[in-house]
């Protein structure tokens, strides 16, 4: 087994920059997620660790040694692809087992492995079948078993879940996090599902323009996102930014704008003291916008007023999107809420989970102020 390094590692097709100094070092036996848009370079640098792509400087390195000029065959990895890339006119027994066959594993051995993985996947019954009589789900788990029986010192997986349903993804995202806490081995995921990305990874890399935005555990990138780009990224709904400006008022700060005036918790004077007078963007979680009939207890909260303009019935919640001074943003609300489309609402900020960013920075990397 062996962890993963990409030292200052930049990729470049023509003058266009797919990955600019990117630096991430992946511990043995991890779960790491690439998460992005398209065209974010996450496809890219899993490709360049793969051999796929040349790297233009900088260096990759599994475990101890450097790969850069390693042939992809060499660097002991497996990758599983989104388009399963299954050899039609063969079982599935044979897909799984041809890279072995390939490289002259002894037929016992083939057996096992094959055999091993098919059991780990559920997909025993399915060995004396071609891909043409599977389903997507079961091509998926034969893509993840032909990588399996590798036994390699590195997965990577490209999107692997984009072709399946929704109800065959969540249960497929699940049986890859199985596979990964079997296996004990590195585990690299890239997909533009935050949701994916939030539920299986041990960290996640936030990358946009081939740049890496922040590399953190889930939580971490959802409470304290490094700048409005993860902000806006990470989580769903995505976070409200509100334009405002800092004000000061004895010795109370508020945010404000045309229409509203928040009080900022007294604990966040000295963090925010610096930001008076300034424009900022104020941001907030739907889940930390509440219903006042059915807040929860013990929070800092301050009322906003707005007025309802769709309402999402989930079930065990409801959508509210509301608009203020010509701002829109959603919330998260008890499902007891009752709210028609115009009507005019007061609305309970949580303040104790609440974010400021200051805009004159580079909005595409920018620190966040808290």
């Amino acid at each position: 087994m062996a962890g993963v390094t990409y030292d200052h590692v930049v990729k470049k097709f023509g003058d266009f920059t797919a990955i600019n100094d990117l630096n991430i070092k992946i511990e043995d036996k991890e779960f790491l997620v690439l998460v992005g848009p398209s065209g974010c370079g996450k496809t890219t640098a899993l490709r360049c660790l793969a051999g796929l792509e040349e790297v233009s400087s900088g260096n990759i390195m599994i475990g101890d040694r450097v790969v850069n000029d390693i042939a992809p065959k060499d660097r002991d990895i497996a990758m599983v692809f989104q388009s399963y890339a299954l050899y039609p006119h063969m079982t599935v027994f044979d897909n799984m087992a041809f890279g072995l066959k390939l490289r002259h594993v002894p037929k016992d051995q083939i057996e096992r492995r094959v055999n091993e993985a098919a059991k780990m996947l559920g997909i025993e019954a399915l060995l004396k079948r071609k891909p043409r009589e599977l389903s997507g789900g079961q091509r998926q788990r034969v893509a993840v078993g032909r990588a399996i029986v590798r036994e390699p010192k590195v997965f990577l997986f490209d999107e692997p879940l984009s072709n399946l349903d929704a109800k065959l993804r969540v249960q497929t995202r699940a049986e890859i996090s199985k596979i990964h806490n079997r296996l004990q081995t590195t585990f690299i995921y890239v997909t533009h599902d935050q949701t994916e990305a939030m539920t299986m990874a041990t960290r996640i890399a936030v990358m946009n323009k081939g740049i890496l935005q922040q590399l953190d555990t889930p939580q971490n990138l959802y409470d304290k996102p490094a700048n409005l780009f993860v902000a806006g990224f990470i989580g769903s709904p995505a976070m409200n930014f509100f334009p405002m400006k800092v004000r000061k008022s004895g010795e109370n700060l508020f945010v404000e704008n045309e229409t509203m005036n928040i009080k900022l918790p007294k604990e966040a004077t000295g963090t925010y003291a610096k930001m008076v007078g300034k424009d900022v963007i104020f941001g907030i979680r739907p889940d930390d916008i509440h219903n006042p009939d059915f807040s929860p207890a013990n929070i800092h909260g301050e009322r906003v007023e707005a007025t309802v303009d769709v309402t999402e019935l989930m079930g065990n919640e409801i959508y509210v999107y509301l608009v203020s001074g010509g701002v829109n943003f959603c919330a998260r609300v008890d499902p007891r809420s009752r709210y028609k489309i115009g009507e005019k609402v007061s609305m309970l900020f949580n303040m104790d989970n609440i974010h400021i960013f200051d805009p004159s920075v580079n909005a595409e990397n920018p620190p966040a102020v808290r």
